[in-house]
C-alpha cells in the first residue's frame, strides 16, 4: 500500500494565560465541571509531545503532520521541521465560527486543510500509538477508511434505555451520548440505514472527498445552524456522523473494535501502566473528564516520559 497518509491533530494550550483571557472574555469566568465545559477539555499536560513520539516510533509512514490551533504554538515544538504544519483556526474556518472553543465545530472544517492529503487520520493530542501499526490498519487496500466502532448491546434500544433512564431520574440525557444518537438517526433519515455503534474514542481515518461531501452537502443544513456555537452545544453535529454517512454509502469498512485494537483509559483511573500491559492495545486514549482532579492530571505526564523518552525528529 503505497500512499500519501497524513495526520491532523486538533491542539489547545489550557494554561496558556492569553488564551484564557480569550475564552473567558468569550464565555465568561465559569467554575462549571460539567461533560460540556470542563478543565480537561483544554487541560495541557504536553500530551502532544509524547503522541508525536509514539507516532514516529510506530508510524514512521505518515507523510505529513497538520496541527489545528488557536494562534498557539506549543514552544518545544520545531516548526521549521517540513513535515510539521501549524494551522490557526482562521485559515480554515469562516469568521463567524470565531473565536471557537467547541471541537465539534473546528472538526467541520479539517478537509479545508491546505495540502491535505485524500486519505488522512485524525487525532486528538490524548491519542497514541502502542505498536507498530501499517496503513492497512487504517485503509482497505482500496484505501477505504476502516471504521472502528464500539458494539453496543442491543443496538438503538441502548441508547433509548438511556434516555428514559435519565428522564425517570429527573435528568437531562447526557451531550455527548445525545449528538452520537442524533448523528445515528440522521444518517438513518437520510440514506435508510441505522448504524448503532459508537466512537471507538481514538485515531480515526477519512477520505478527504468524503468529508468535504459529507459537510458541504449531505449534512450542510445540521452544520450551517450549528456555526455559532462556540462552546459545545446538545444541536452539535459530532463527525461520527460522517463515519456513520461513508458505511451507510459503503465507502468505508465496519470493524467492531476490541481492546487489543484500542483502550481507553480513564485518567482518574490512576494505574495506567498496568491497563497498558494487560490490555496490550495498539492504540490508547488518556481520557480527561469532569470527573479528573488536578492531582490525577499530576500522573499523565511522568507516565508518558516513561513510556516515550526518545526525543523526536519534530523537537528543538
Amino acid at each position: 500500500m503505497k500512499t500519501d497518509i497524513d495526520l491532523v491533530y486538533l491542539w489547545v494550550d489550557g494554561n496558556d494565560p492569553q488564551w484564557q483571557l480569550k475564552r473567558n472574555a468569550f464565555c465568561g469566568n465559569s467554575e462549571e465541571n460539567s461533560e460540556i465545559n470542563c478543565k480537561g477539555r483544554y487541560a495541557n499536560n504536553d500530551e502532544l509531545k509524547y503522541s508525536l513520539r509514539s507516532a514516529e516510533k510506530y508510524a514512521p509512514w505518515i507523510r505529513k503532520i497538520f496541527i489545528v490551533t488557536d494562534n498557539q504554538i506549543p514552544e518545544w515544538l520545531d516548526i521549521t521541521n517540513p513535515k510539521i504544519k501549524i494551522i490557526d483556526h482562521k485559515e480554515i474556518m469562516p469568521e463567524i465560527c470565531l473565536p471557537c472553543f467547541n471541537s465539534n465545530i473546528i472538526e467541520y472544517f479539517l478537509y479545508k486543510i491546505p495540502d491535505l492529503s485524500e486519505n488522512f487520520l485524525y487525532a486528538n493530542d490524548d491519542m497514541f500509538f502502542n505498536a507498530n501499526v501499517e496503513p492497512d490498519f487504517f485503509f482497505t487496500k482500496n484505501m477505504l477508511p476502516v471504521v472502528r466502532l464500539k458494539r453496543l448491546p442491543f443496538g438503538k434500544l441502548h441508547f433509548w434505555s438511556n434516555c428514559w433512564v435519565k428522564f425517570l431520574m429527573g435528568k437531562k440525557p447526557g451531550q455527548y451520548r445525545t449528538i452520537v444518537k442524533n448523528a445515528s438517526d440522521l444518517v438513518k433519515q437520510k440514506e435508510g440505514k441505522y448504524i448503532s455503534g459508537i466512537p471507538y474514542h481514538n485515531i480515526d481515518s477519512y477520505n478527504r472527498s468524503d468529508y468535504r461531501e459529507a459537510i458541504e452537502v449531505v449534512f450542510r443544513e445540521q452544520v450551517e445552524n450549528s456555526l455559532t456555537h462556540h462552546i459545545r452545544n446538545y444541536g452539535d453535529l459530532q463527525r461520527v456522523a460522517i463515519l456513520y454517512y461513508i458505511l451507510a454509502i459503503g465507502r468505508g469498512q465496519l470493524l467492531y473494535a476490541n481492546k487489543q485494537d484500542s483502550i481507553r483509559i480513564s485518567v482518574f483511573k490512576n494505574d495506567f501502566k498496568k491497563i497498558l500491559i494487560h490490555n496490550q492495545s495498539k492504540l490508547f486514549c488518556l481520557n480527561d473528564s469532569q470527573r479528573v482532579k488536578d492531582d490525577d492530571r499530576k500522573k499523565i505526564k511522568p507516565f508518558l516520559e516513561e513510556l516515550f523518552p526518545e526525543k523526536t525528529k519534530y523537537e528543538k
